[in-house]
């Protein structure tokens, strides 16, 4: 059995694949900037919080970490409607990716908090430090520095799940790649192509990550 294979309808439509691939990667950016803003205080909350916040920190934690992320865009999309609170999809897509990398990355965030050393701490108040200044520079930077890896792969993780985003219509890369399959009729080549953009905003995404990770955590030799 023979294939030929027939490129030319997907090139020809490239610019709907480019566009679906700015609207992926505004959604992951947009979701891990807000997430990042979600899980810095949820963790700070958790780590130093009265235990009331603690606890609510918990169940959003355990509840977002042990539902599908598929029937949590649907609970957006299709459930808060009922409540008066319509989203359009991009905006749902958005909330739902936002809400669950929150969850993930505040747990990370915490490990890392948790892992500086107490004395650390007391050396800084020896020091005559303040405390939002042993907060910032003892505690959150080499904690931050730490958990940098984890929590790129994270928000590289994000971006390739936002492909589910479809389903409610977003107008990401996979809803253009199934919208150019459907007229076309050329399923594999469509989705080779979709896959090789994939992979490469996951590597652009990595080489960000780890100039970012230089230019944060990379301490000059000479002051």
């Amino acid at each position: 059995m023979g294939y030929t294979f027939n490129f030319g309808p997907v090139f020809a439509n490239l610019d709907m694949l480019i566009a679906g691939a700015l609207i992926t990667v505004q959604l992951s950016g947009g979701a891990m900037i807000l997430g990042t803003i979600i899980a810095l205080t949820c963790a700070i909350a958790k780590t130093a919080g009265p235990a009331p916040l603690r606890w609510l920190v918990d169940a959003y934690v355990e509840f977002i970490r042990n539902t599908p992320f598929l029937v949590q865009i649907f609970f957006i999309f299709f459930a808060l409607p009922s409540v008066g609170l319509r989203l359009t999809p991009n905006t749902a897509a958005l909330l739902a990716l936002t809400i669950n990398v929150g969850a993930y990355a505040t747990e990370i965030i915490r490990a890392g908090i948790e892992s500086i050393q107490r004395g650390q701490v007391e050396a800084g108040y020896a020091l005559g430090l303040k405390k939002s200044q042993i907060y910032r520079y003892i505690v959150m930077k080499p904690a931050l520095r730490t958990i940098y890896p984890a929590l790129t792969s994270q928000f590289i993780y994000l971006m390739l799940t936002s492909s589910v985003v479809s389903v409610i219509s977003a107008t990401d890369l996979a809803a253009a790649g199934n919208d150019l399959q459907s007229r076309t009729f050329v399923a594999f080549e469509v989705y080779v192509v979709i896959t090789a953009i994939y992979f490469l905003l996951s590597i652009g995404f990595s080489l960000l990550f780890a100039f970012i990770g230089r230019a944060a955590f990379t301490y000059p030799l000479s002051r």
